[in-house]
């Protein structure tokens, strides 16, 4: 649990400072499940640049409760939750100051999102909040207001938690959660888990995570994983001590997501994945006529398919359908084996491609045709597919034929900017295994909306 917050003070000499107005936001990595906001007489003078800057003025602060009468609201809402800001060590300082006045002694574990920003948004022009909001298409209401900036950090730091890959922040949230919080009652677990579309991450009592799994109901899993009777289920069942998740919306996301961040944590529960689990490809070569085939062969070690199959009977299923969509020659696609014409051209369902009726030219495009709408190689274009809520989409980023990465955005946004989509973008590997989560699902979802980026 985070408490992600902002504070106004007075100004002045270090540590003679006054809060004059806080607003912290209690998140729990998905939503904010409380929040308080106020002003705060802070019983001393502002200084002038900040009457300026922040708008907030003596008169304003008159009738606002001073620091000791929001003093408990404050620990109730930060108890047992990490203090994330944007600069926390100056938040954590003034709130430390004004506690220590009341004779109170104020700890809590503390995240800084400058710092999170810095390690994982790198280049930006510059990481103040305003100017790096600006650059995320993050929106950002009352500038330097406390609630405006707390809400602005919210929707910077759920970002900063999509783009952390190997999880560092969700492991050292997990150890800092107090042990009387971590339940081995399984039950309890799966109650707070949503039934909707993400990767999940179960972890031991030490926080790191020991299984990553993905799913289109993550509740329903991790119900399977606690009540199989497999040998994994089974020491999952004996290790677990805690599951997060994060909500993607889009199967193909949570898959790249689940592909990425195996390869990356290496958790001692996850198989490896196997390199050679898609064991066929589509290929195409032009025959002596000029024509071109296509053929289902076992995946060749130096040269790029097409598209790629678990094995050779989805290959050759796929090609079934192609024919009929695109109008082409059985023998040509390796499916009829005829010395002569095939089947369909006796038939007339075939244009005799196969015994050069048909002109190579007009064959081809279509053959073609088959190629680019399977194949993204040398493309730039971006796949966008359902977002978390109904006002954001997700992304995956494809430049000059390899996969770059994931990300999320809000229907606001110009995607087509290439700056904003590489800030948004969580980068990832480019791999036979992406390459042919991509291409698989493509193939399956039609609805699919594919966007080309200029050059």
């Amino acid at each position: 649990m985070y408490a992600i917050l902002d504070i106004e003070t007075t100004g002045g000499k270090y540590n003679e400072e006054g809060i004059t107005e806080i607003a912290i936001y209690r998140f729990d990595g998905h939503t904010v499940t409380d929040q308080f906001i106020s002003l705060v007489n802070p019983e001393r003078e502002i200084q002038p640049f900040v009457v300026n800057l922040t708008g907030i003025n003596s008169n304003m602060l008159k009738t606002a409760p001073k620091f000791y009468e929001v003093a408990k609201r404050i620990i109730e809402i930060t108890e047992d939750c990490i203090i994330v800001a944007h600069n926390a060590d100056f938040d954590y300082r003034i709130l430390k100051t004004e506690f220590s006045r009341l004779g109170f002694s104020f700890k809590r574990k503390t995240l800084c999102s400058v710092e999170l920003s810095q390690k994982l948004i790198p280049n930006m022009e510059s990481y103040s909040l305003g100017k790096l909001t600006r650059a995320l298409g993050i929106p950002v209401s009352d500038r330097h207001r406390a609630n405006g900036d707390a809400m602005a950090t919210v929707k910077l730091f759920k970002l900063l938690l999509s783009k952390d890959t190997d999880k560092t922040i969700i492991k050292n949230a997990v150890r800092i959660e107090k042990k009387s919080k971590l339940t081995s009652n399984l039950k309890t677990i799966i109650e707070d888990l949503p039934s909707e579309t993400g990767v999940y991450y179960i972890h031991d009592a030490n926080g790191n995570i020991i299984y990553i799994g993905k799913s289109n109901n993550i509740k329903k899993r991790i119900n399977q994983h606690f009540t199989n009777k497999n040998s994994k289920s089974k020491k999952i069942q004996t290790l677990v001590s805690a599951v997060t998740y994060e909500k993607t919306g889009s199967e193909l996301i949570a898959l790249l997501k689940e592909s990425e961040e195996i390869k990356v944590n290496k958790p001692i529960l996850n198989r490896a994945l196997k390199q050679n689990k898609f064991t066929q490809g589509l290929y195409s070569f032009k025959d002596a006529n000029g024509y071109i085939n296509l053929r289902i062969y076992p995946i060749k070690k130096n040269e790029k398919p097409i598209t790629t199959f678990t094995n050779r009977k989805s290959g050759v299923s796929f090609i079934e359908r192609m024919i009929v969509t695109y109008n082409l020659c059985r023998k040509l696609c390796g499916l009829d084996v005829s010395e002569t014409s095939c089947f369909n051209y006796e038939i007339k369902e075939c244009l005799g491609a196969c015994v050069q009726k048909e002109n190579s030219k007009d064959y081809n495009q279509r053959a073609q045709a088959l190629i680019d709408k399977n194949s993204y190689d040398a493309k730039n274009m971006v796949l966008i597919d359902k977002g978390r809520t109904v006002n954001e989409k997700s992304m995956v980023l494809i430049e000059d034929g390899l996969f770059k990465g994931i990300g999320f955005f809000d229907l606001n946004h110009q995607i087509t900017n290439r700056d904003i989509l590489e800030s948004l973008i969580t980068h990832m590997s480019n791999n036979r295994d992406t390459q042919h989560i991509i291409q698989s699902y493509m193939r399956r979802n039609k609805r699919l909306k594919v966007i080309e980026l200029n050059e």
